[in-house]
């Protein structure tokens, strides 16, 4: 009985992961699109206050109780970590293929099996060092530096996989004993405080139809942000990470149908090569370390 509930809860936790990566590649390729009409700026404000009201819709009678954290140091570490991931990946979108940033943002998967065995006091092995390596270089094939089509922007996907595997390491420990509609509140509130300061200068009245853009980001977010912190809070990291690689799947997807974008053939390779390097060092680290 035992072992069924646990099957259960590691099955729902990675069903979460899975709709959490869905959302969000849906937000993102929203998040394009508006982006390409006000900037990056306002299109970054939208997704985090928009958030922020469905959430405190949601716990309004809970609230100020809702507010109360044991971690409130980590609880601003996250949220400053999920904001600057959030913005580095959205100034790569806005000028990159969504295809071509989701692969190069898919090297989190490595770098959060590897934090969560640095900080959880686990050894770090050649498989996990030859992992990172391996998927650096397929990031590196990705982003091709000093190559005819490499452009700045192309690092910025990498600047936001780092920051959101601190987020995601930060949210798992958090998780553990931490309200999620805290953490939720938290995100919410701190993302937007900074960037409501940061916007009110450059604003311009939105249209309808950014409006509308502006909303199904905030939706698409919020939706996202909550199944990730339900799957982290229900699974291991370690455990969940290869499934992020899910949105590469979808990043296609969007990209294909929304903005006619086709990767090249050096794209598709490097995204190869980041999804195994992770998938390998999943697949080793979980049930390789638990063979006698």
């Amino acid at each position: 009985m035992f072992l069924l509930s646990s099957r259960d809860t590691r099955a729902r936790a990675i069903l979460l992961m899975i709709g959490a990566i869905f959302f969000f590649s849906a937000m993102d390729s929203t998040a394009k699109a508006l982006a390409q009409e006000i900037g990056v700026l306002p299109t970054l404000w939208a997704r985090y206050a928009g958030q922020t009201l469905f959430v405190l819709a949601l716990v309004a009678r809970r609230f100020p109780g809702v507010l109360k954290t044991r971690h409130p140091r980590l609880q601003l570490a996250r949220s400053l970590f999920l904001l600057l991931a959030t913005a580095s990946y959205f100034v790569g979108i806005s000028n990159i293929g969504l295809a071509e940033a989701a692969a190069i943002m898919n090297i989190n998967p490595v770098l959060i099996t590897l934090g969560a065995a640095v900080f959880l006091g686990e050894g770090l092995g050649i498989r996990r060092i030859l992992g990172i390596a391996a998927a650096m270089t397929g990031a590196l094939i990705v982003i091709r530096p000093g190559g005819e089509v490499f452009t700045i922007y192309a690092v910025f996907p990498l600047a936001a996989a780092c920051c959101y595997s601190a987020y995601a390491l930060t949210t798992r420990f958090v998780g553990r004993d931490e309200d999620i509609w805290t953490s939720l509140v938290y995100t919410g509130l701190i993302g937007a405080g900074i960037l409501t300061l940061m916007v009110i200068p450059v604003w311009v009245m939105p249209s309808t139809k950014e409006l509308a853009l502006m909303a199904l980001i905030a939706l698409f977010g919020t939706i996202g942000q909550l199944c990730l912190i339900r799957a982290l809070s229900q699974g291991e990291a370690g455990m969940l990470a290869p499934f992020a690689y899910t949105g590469l799947i979808f990043a296609t997807f969007w990209g294909l149908v929304l903005f006619d974008e086709w990767p090249d053939g050096y794209s598709l390779l490097g995204a190869a090569i980041i999804a195994c390097a992770g998938t390998y060092v999943w697949y080793r680290e979980t049930f390789g370390a638990r063979r006698p």
